[in-house]
């Protein structure tokens, strides 16, 4: 069952939660000394363990982001999450979830109660916590008896990493056993024959990894059984489940846990010495951060070491870690070797320990940008054959593309079609002339529109500006293959800006205007790990033919205002590019580009939306279309466009900025002054808005972690300092790339995989389930989890809000580069 879902549920019966209390058994509270302590941030709290209780829920967007319900923060690490009442014991990504209802702090007894409810079965219960012994208590509460229709399927889970527990010791009180690596049952039958998880261990106490204590975890029943499942059995990106199931005919307190995390006395977190794996340039500012455990002595004092061929290291720089303050959970400090020039290999030794070895060169970031051209964006090569060596990455995927969806179909990826098919097909049927270019959009396999023209206008940016004639790729679109480390003569930055207008023209040679996009059309196909040739079976569908597996990837057609004018900027922008390469190509390019917007300049505004797939705000995605238009052709209404959408630079100026700078050149000196007073405007806000933390960066909230808004902001204060130099300086461009490559919270690893001294190697990408990496490609990053706890896991691929690639942060990041060693030229 799909399930869509927000933070409040749909009508249904509702009871005060005051009733519910009252229905509650009699809940002494003995906490001992050593047990958590309710915070002014709402989670319980002691050295070495924390207890969040719905401090963090679904986001409505992309279902289980495994960062929700009840959560453990164990010495750290964040190794358990999803304590709730859910309808299966390994439930799967789109599985039905309870809503919220609401969530009440009682300070005075230090207890959490949160109430929640599945709506389709107008049923809904509370969860309340409060510390107990060396943990916490946890309760099921009920109102009123459990439906007919959840009877046998609801239980309590808990689900824990495995990554932080394989290989570890389970005890319970009936027998031990080992927590697998690779999971391997036990699994058997239900009544219909289908597959029935079973649990690997049950008893009332079950006890994890005894013999770690930073790990053990015990958890007591006061009645009924405790089962722990490894859900991996049933999807890669599962955990293990320790479930007890609640029971039928019953209300009050229907289940009871007591669960208790050991904690080390004394633990305190290792500091983090954040710095670039990557290295610095002489001239730029040089900036060490560490992060260090409230708890523990300051750092100290921190060296620079200059290590020669020999081995043999000379004390380059030495000072006292500043203080800086507090930041989320952790304290600051921060390193200054800037004066520092010299150049050679070095390392930062502070907090009793030493960083991973780094250069400081005059070409620190020469190379850096190779990984992602040479090997990401051919891997994510749709419609190609993809080789490396021998290495295949994969077959010609999706030469069966696509069929026609149908009206008002909504996706559980995001994509919805409106009422209108906007298309001369019909439901169902194949629709020629789609089965060529485009990337992957991610670590899945879908061909997302607007993903698509943000991509394009990024690599036409940089070849426009930086002109990179680097070959290392053969890209063969007549035979759709495509051979990593084996040059061709092209460069290969021109060749990726083809494939992506290849994608992007053929939408409108098709339909004659933008789509939102072609993706798998059931969950069977989409969750598919492995080479995406297998995806489907390579032949057209035939709607007629009740035998045909109807796997061809759908369309989703919508003809909405904001891709037509997304698209448009980006065919303009390549038409520029691509004149000289291929001319046949330009010309059609800029011919459609400047028809979508006398198209759409003549209709009304078509404003359907759904998910994150049918274009940006309107307004400026106009906007980019205007400037790139008036870039390929000089012509005065667009310029006269930019002007009258003033409003929107100027409400939106973080976002529209690179644009309105774009267009300077063909504008007049009042819109320069104007913008120039926009951008001095913006300079305090973005110093307001980095402020709060020691990395010099907007670090985002929210379910998808941040890293696309650090080089936005990055390569905006770039087109800013170009335009403005009296105003911009480099440092906040710079400071973007440092915190990609280790400057940044939680971990110093380079967000760049096979960038850097460290860098990502276990990564949401095709290869996840060999918790392997591509090398270039770059990953979210830091993920807030409400209220303060920064994270980025390096040992488990599946959470895609940290650890998942995307082509149009690939682009980004090879332009930042590039803006990064122009700015750094001069110095």
């Amino acid at each position: 069952m799909i399930r869509s879902y927000s933070r409040r549920p749909q009508p249904g019966p509702r009871r005060a939660l005051a009733s519910v209390l009252a229905l509650a058994l009699a809940w002494p509270v003995t906490a001992s000394a050593e047990a958590p302590v309710l915070n002014e941030l709402e989670y319980f709290h002691k050295r070495g363990l924390d207890v969040l209780v719905f401090n963090n829920y679904y986001d409505g967007l992309f279902s289980d982001s495994k960062h929700a319900g009840v959560e453990l923060v164990h010495h750290g690490v964040r190794t358990a999450t999803n304590g709730d009442v859910r309808l299966s014991p390994t439930p799967e990504q789109w599985d039905p979830v309870a809503l919220m209802v609401d969530r009440q702090v009682d300070r005075a007894s230090g207890t959490v109660t949160t109430r929640l409810g599945y709506a389709a079965e107008s049923f809904e219960y509370s969860i309340r916590v409060a510390p107990a012994g060396e943990g916490v208590r946890l309760q099921v509460v009920f109102d009123q008896p459990l439906p007919a229709a959840l009877e046998g399927r609801a239980g309590f889970n808990l689900e824990f990493l495995p990554s932080a527990y394989w290989g570890k010791s389970w005890l319970s009180d009936r027998g031990s056993g080992q927590l697998p690596l690779y999971p391997s049952g036990p699994t058997g039958r239900d009544a219909e024959g289908e597959p029935r998880r079973l649990p690997m261990a049950s008893g009332r106490t079950l006890t994890l990894a005894p013999e770690d204590p930073q790990r053990r975890v015990t958890i007591r029943s006061r009645d009924g059984e405790l089962g722990i499942y490894d859900g991996r059995n049933q999807a890669q990106n599962g955990w293990y489940v320790v479930r007890g199931e609640l029971p039928a005919g019953r209300t009050g307190v229907v289940l009871e846990w007591t669960l208790e995390g050991n904690t080390v006395p004394g633990w305190t977190r290792e500091t983090v010495i954040g710095h670039s794996q990557v290295g610095y340039h002489p001239a730029q500012r040089k900036v060490a951060v560490l992060e260090n455990d409230r708890n523990g002595a300051a750092p100290g004092r921190a060296r620079l070491l200059r290590i020669d061929a020999d081995g043999r290291e000379h004390q380059a720089h030495a000072a006292e870690a500043k203080h800086w303050g507090p930041y989320l959970r952790y304290e600051y400090y921060t390193f200054d070797f800037s004066d520092v020039r010299e150049p050679g290999v070095y390392v930062i030794e502070a907090a009793g320990q030493r960083s991973n070895a780094f250069r400081i060169a005059a070409d620190a970031y020469a190379t850096a940008w190779h990984p992602t051209l040479d090997v990401f964006f051919p891997v994510q090569m749709d419609h190609m054959f993809v080789n490396e060596a021998y290495r295949v990455w994969h077959g010609r995927s999706h030469m069966d593309d696509a069929r026609q969806v149908e009206p008002n179909k909504e996706h559980f990826d995001l994509f919805g079609q409106g009422p209108d098919l906007d298309s001369p097909f019909q439901p169902g049927e194949h629709i020629p002339g789609l089965n060529y270019g485009g990337w992957y959009d991610a670590g899945d396999y879908d061909i997302r529109t607007q993903t698509h023209y943000a991509t394009v206008m990024s690599l036409v940016d940089t070849w426009e500006q930086f002109r990179p004639e680097r070959d290392e790729t053969t890209i063969d679109q007549d035979r759709q293959h495509a051979e990593i480390h084996r040059p061709d003569g092209v460069p290969d930055l021109l060749q990726q800006i083809e494939h992506g207008t290849l994608a992007l023209i053929a939408q409108h040679r098709v339909f004659g205007h933008a789509i939102p996009g072609i993706v798998e059309p059931d969950l069977g196909q989409y969750t598919h790990l492995g080479d995406a040739v297998t995806k489907t079976d390579g032949k057209v569908d035939d709607p007629n033919d009740p035998d045909s597996p109807n796997d061809d990837r759908l369309a989703f057609t919508t003809n909405t205002t904001a891709l037509n004018f997304g698209s448009a900027a980006a065919l303009a922008a390549a038409g520029r590019a691509l004149r000289g390469y291929d001319d046949a190509l330009a010309e059609e390019c800029l011919a459609t580009a400047k028809k979508v917007w006398e198209f759409e300049r003549s209709r009304e505004p078509n404003l359907f939306r759904v998910g994150n797939t049918t274009g940006g705000d309107p307004e400026d995605e106009e906007l980019r279309a205007a400037v790139q238009l008036l870039l390929s052709t000089g012509e005065a209404k667009y310029a006269e466009r930019i002007e009258a959408l003033w409003p929107a630079i100027d409400a939106r100026f973080g976002f529209n900025a690179a644009y309105a700078v774009a267009a300077l050149p063909n504008m007049g000196e009042a819109f320069r002054a104007k913008l120039r007073a926009r951008a001095e405007a913006f300079k305090a806000e973005r110093a307001q808005m980095v402020a709060e933390n020691p990395y010099g960066v907007l670090i985002t909230r929210g379910g998808w972690a941040g890293n696309g808004a650090v080089m936005g902001m990055a390569t905006t204060n770039y087109r800013l300092h170009k335009a403005f130099p009296d105003l911009f300086d480099i440092e906040p461009t710079l400071q973007g790339l440092n915190y990609l490559y280790g400057t940044h919270p939680d971990s110093n690893i380079s967000f760049v995989s096979a960038v850097g001294a460290k860098s990502k190697q276990v990564a949401y990408g095709m290869n996840r389930a060999d918790f392997s990496f591509i090398a270039g490609g770059i990953v979210p990053g830091v993920l807030v989890l409400k209220p303060d706890f920064p994270e980025n896991k390096e040992d488990w691929p599946f959470l895609w809000g940290q650890n998942e690639y995307v082509i149009n942060m690939g682009a980004s990041y090879i332009y930042l580069v590039h803006a990064a060693q122009d700015l750094l030229s001069t110095q």
